[in-house]
């Protein structure tokens, strides 16, 4: 990918360690990919288009300082990654957060497999407030800590499904299974994403931001802030104005045109005033 600024993704998430083909440097790059470019769904809310090609991705992620959803976060990352020298691919997956473990739902999501010392890895810094802060060994069934939570790969059948201990409760995330995927298939599903009028970006504001001791999610008008160790609070805002300053100042997105953006969450009713 000779096309790819690394020098400028190193700025945008402030990084400044090691760069060696090392799971040192995959671990350090894959915790601070997310608090430094936050997950949205802006431009989706917005109808406007979400480019997937490199240029795209830099001019929106680098030079706007935008944040963006899954296939923008983890299409950013593997460039990353490959331009360092890993032997990274990509992958899709079946999202099942908040569904029955046997649904069976379109490939939507993007994540990412990484082959170092014989070993094979699972990344994804994509997956709103619940992104793995750490790649994640593919070994079924160890749980495996990170910085925020503790999570684990089973493998079911045919598959594997990715699951996060929240509050003792190991809940699922995902499923997926090693067939590799290709940009094309995610412009296909990015296209259904931001352009469907039965896809849930359309019609609902979601934002997160890794901090190292927080999570910060945002689904529409509710504001969640998880703590390390535990405790979380809930914070309904009331206003298109508040919401807006809510997405700048405590979750670090930057908003292209706020008073658009102001009306359209009033016209979704994602607000009231």
């Amino acid at each position: 990918m000779s096309d790819f600024d690394l020098d400028g993704y190193f700025t945008r998430i402030g990084y400044g360690g090691p760069t060696e083909v090392s799971l040192g440097t995959m671990q350090a790059l894959h915790a601070t990919h997310p608090r430094a470019i936050p997950f949205e769904n802006i431009d989706a809310l917005m109808g406007v288009s979400v480019g997937l090609d490199i240029a795209s991705l830099q001019d929106k992620i680098f030079r706007q300082g935008r944040g963006g959803y899954c296939f923008e976060h983890n299409l950013i990352f593997l460039h990353a990654l490959e331009a360092l020298g890993f032997a990274v691919s990509g992958l899709a997956a079946r999202v099942l957060w908040g569904q029955p473990d046997d649904t069976i739902t379109a490939r939507s999501h993007m994540l990412l497999r990484i082959e170092l010392g014989g070993r094979i890895y699972i990344a994804d810094v994509g997956f709103g407030g619940l992104t793995l802060t750490a790649p994640l060994l593919l070994e079924p069934g160890l749980e495996q800590d990170t910085p925020h939570e503790a999570f684990r790969i089973v493998e079911t059948g045919d598959h594997f499904r990715l699951q996060a201990n929240i509050g003792d409760d190991w809940r699922t995330l995902y499923r997926f299974d090693m067939s590799q995927a290709h940009e094309v298939d995610y412009r296909v599903a990015s296209h259904f994403l931001s352009t469907h009028p039965s896809s849930h970006f359309l019609s609902t504001l979601v934002a997160a931001l890794a901090l190292p001791d927080r999570r910060y999610a945002l689904r529409n008008n509710r504001l969640s802030t998880h703590h390390a160790g535990g405790r979380s609070e809930q914070r309904e805002i009331a206003t298109a104005i508040e919401l807006a300053d809510v997405l700048e100042n405590q979750l670090a997105i930057v908003i292209p045109d706020r008073p658009a953006f102001e009306a359209r969450l009033r016209e979704k009713r994602i607000v009231e005033t």
